[in-house]
């Protein structure tokens, strides 16, 4: 008799964690490693917000808060909401919790069942099906690819939806390839979820405020307010504050939906920590001029990565629109042999062969569902990019 939970065998680990532990591990034992596989931004959380958070501790707020969030984070979401996205809920509606993968895992553990499917455009964050599988459903993948921008179609969409779909996971920007879909198009395959009212959509939208080049982002209950009754609507402090280590994401949606949330995380977690909950407070009110500036160093960053990349042999890398990834094809690599002998076969055969011959630590893209690929997180320095963008090119270029 086993010890461990059969549910177990359904997940595997976070793919992106285990690379950034690799990179690590790695340079604590003196490699010269550049690790682009974190999605974690390089800039510090802003003075402010650790202000608020060191007053919150000298003034107490040191106890359990309410199970999804105390009041004041609350209404500091319902503000946000109103202010960017044009969305008003009121505080049975807004759910807070410890980052935006646990909103996630509230939601699928609150509503799925045996049998139900949950729609996941490929390529796909990592814990998306994971965490569908572990809540008892069944990831259903529409197949996006380099030919469609990395984006769904509302045809596409239109032709994974049974009778048995109960939710349609949607993020734009997306992870891990930074495709972002314009009003336009969400509101093309919002016609397509009016058809069809079993479906709910969970819109992640963490990577709000990394846009570039004047796009301008909508959201899904925004863009199709028809719908906005079956969407829950996720963001969170972590990507666009820094604030990755604080773990707050949040979410608003349908009022029962939220109970059943809160319930879950009840007997799971209890609330979410009370100082990052005060953060949040002064994140989400105060000013918010730096966005922009850090996304305007991100954009460098981007048309860095890409023209580095675009210039390597056998690797084509598409621009994308937002978050802070590339996701290039390495189609012409496979098939190829390394110096020593090794067949590049896969994009995973790829990624190590960067790992151990090149101290550059990136994510393959079987891991996001599309191969062959791979991950670049461009959310470290321009030097550190240049130069891992340089090992890249010498790698590729002794491929035969």
């Amino acid at each position: 008799m086993t010890f461990l939970s059969n549910s177990l065998d359904r997940i595997k680990p976070s793919p992106t964690m285990a690379v950034t532990a690799k990179a690590a591990e790695l340079k604590a034992a003196g490699k010269d490693v550049i690790g682009l596989g974190a999605g974690e931004p390089d800039f510090d959380t802003p003075d402010h917000i650790k202000e608020a958070a060191i007053k919150a501790i000298w003034d107490g707020q040191t106890k359990y808060t309410k199970v999804d969030g105390t009041p004041a984070c609350k209404e500091a979401v319902i503000e946000k909401f109103k202010r960017e996205n044009d969305l008003s809920f009121d505080a049975s509606q807004i759910s807070v919790n410890s980052g935006g993968k646990h909103t996630i895992y509230n939601a699928m553990m609150a509503t799925l069942n045996p049998g139900d499917e949950v729609i996941i455009p490929t390529p796909y964050w990592v814990s998306y099906p994971d965490i569908t599988l572990l809540a008892g459903g069944t990831p259903v993948f529409v197949h996006a690819s380099i030919e469609t921008g990395f984006k769904m179609t509302p045809e596409m969409l239109d032709a994974a939806i049974t009778p048995k779909t109960k939710w349609l996971i949607f993020n734009s920007p997306s992870n891990p390839s930074g495709a972002a879909y314009t009003e336009a198009e969400i509101k093309a395959l919002g016609e397509v979820l009016k058809r069809h009212e079993n479906v709910w959509i969970f819109s992640d939208d963490i990577y709000e405020h990394v846009v570039y080049e004047g796009f301008t982002f909508k959201t899904m209950a925004q863009a199709v307010p028809d719908i906005a009754h079956r969407v829950l609507t996720m963001n969170g402090v972590a990507k666009a504050y820094a604030m990755t280590g604080w773990r707050i994401g949040y979410a608003g949606g349908d009022a029962k939906l939220i109970k059943a949330m809160a319930k879950v995380q009840s007997q799971s977690t209890s609330n979410p920590c009370s100082i990052s909950q005060a953060a949040t407070v002064a994140a989400l009110t105060g000013t918010q001029d730096f966005l922009k500036e850090r996304a305007t160093v991100f954009q460098g960053r981007r048309d860095l990565v890409v023209d580095m990349l675009n210039t390597a042999e056998g690797i084509s890398c598409p621009m994308p629109e937002g978050a802070f990834y590339v996701y290039p094809s390495i189609a012409g690599c496979i098939g190829k042999q390394t110096p020593s002998g090794k067949v590049i076969n896969t994009d995973e055969d790829f990624v190590t062969y960067m790992l151990e011959d090149y101290g550059v630590a990136a994510v393959h893209g079987e891991a996001f569902g599309l191969s062959p690929h791979f991950r670049v997180s461009y959310a470290t320095s321009t030097e550190a990019l240049t130069e891992a963008c340089s090992r890249i090119q010498d790698a590729c270029a002794k491929l035969k």
